[in-house]
């Protein structure tokens, strides 16, 4: 197993070294200013010894780092430094000051980071795809078809659920203004306090919050996975719901670390997904989902690991729906292709 990481690191190694190379050249021919880089001993990693610093997230985008973690302090002899962020709104300071060297983040902070580093940063992998469900306390919804004329109580008015919920709405012929009645809530606990009174019988949820509320409303099913109503638009691009960045800066100094993160990390997913019983034991222990919630939910959070060109390909496609809808939630302009390492 070793031999074969190593084999398949330094594979990937000589592929981002050709890739930051030609990326580099074209920096050179449009004479930019190089942005400064730290000391390159404060920066540059020895795995034996210095643990490349990792920051995750609370909920589905954390899960699939469960196994890069040996402990509850999130340190590992395969050289990682893990640390669980409560909310996305904590990771960019890491990001921006230098205190982490890779993030989970949603997809769209990404590109806002992209911006605000100057482009000092880089997408290495979307690691959660679409998590996104309409849960119906009835049968009556069967296809994104059958929810015109319906009332679907939502939270994540102005933010990327609801250009999400509109694009399927509209790309499914459904106008999202005239032809059903969205009623937005403050936080998904109000949308699932709605289903239990009976107040409302459909809702936009995203897992593990889908798994919690079938634990406390009995007959909760899951209509719609908004992540395979995406895929059925066959455009080209997913529904993409976090990825994993690193700084620039740390990757060109630090190549062998990075691929040998890509590796591990793979091996982290594949992990997760085959046992859900055992990855959502470390899952409880690290606080980013309850065991228990995590072990139900693992199953319907589409944990990946793309990489690559099938990575841009993916994430492209989900930032220009996202900036049509609202140019902001982007950072206000696409990423250029630099963004995609890899691609």
């Amino acid at each position: 197993m070793k031999v074969w990481k190593k084999l398949t690191a330094l594979g990937l190694t000589l592929a981002m070294t050709l890739s930051l190379t030609a990326c580099g050249q074209k920096e050179n021919m449009e004479e930019q200013k190089p942005a400064e880089q730290p000391p390159v001993e404060d920066t540059v990693v020895n795995q034996e010894e210095t643990p490349v610093r990792v920051v995750a997230l609370k909920g589905p985008t954390g899960m699939g780092m469960a196994y890069l973690a040996q402990n509850e302090d999130g340190e590992t002899e395969d050289g990682y430094a893990l640390t669980i962020a409560a909310a996305p709104t904590d990771v960019p300071p890491l990001m921006i000051q230098g205190k982490v060297d890779m993030a989970c983040v949603p997809a769209n902070m990404a590109s806002v980071l992209y911006q605000k580093m100057e482009s000092n940063l880089v997408t290495l992998a979307v690691n959660t795809l679409g998590v996104l469900y309409v849960v119906e306390n009835g049968n009556s919804v069967q296809s994104m078809a059958d929810l015109n004329g319906k009332t679907i109580v939502a939270s994540g008015k102005g933010l990327t659920p609801e250009y999400t919920l509109r694009y399927l709405l509209t790309k499914n012929s459904i106008d999202p203004d005239k032809d059903v009645t969205i009623e937005w809530k403050n936080e998904h606990s109000e949308c699932v306090a709605a289903l239990a009174s009976g107040a409302a019988t459909i809702a936009m949820l995203p897992q593990p919050f889908v798994t919690v509320a079938q634990s406390k409303i009995q007959g909760l099913r899951m209509a719609l996975d908004l992540n395979d109503a995406w895929e059925n638009l066959n455009d080209g691009s997913q529904l993409v719901t976090g990825v994993v960045v690193a700084r620039r800066d740390f990757v060109e100094q630090n190549p062998q670390a990075v691929a040998d993160f890509l590796v591990d990390y793979a091996e982290s997913v594949e992990k997760v997904n085959a046992d859900p019983a055992a990855a959502g034991a470390r899952i409880g222990a690290l606080d980013i989902v309850a065991a228990a919630v995590a072990e139900q939910a693992i199953p319907y959070c589409n944990i990946v690991c793309i990489t690559g060109t099938a990575m841009k390909d993916a994430l492209s496609g989900y930032l220009q729906v996202l900036f049509d809808a609202a140019p902001e939630s982007v950072g206000g302009a696409l990423p250029a292709d630099d963004f995609y390492f890899g691609a």
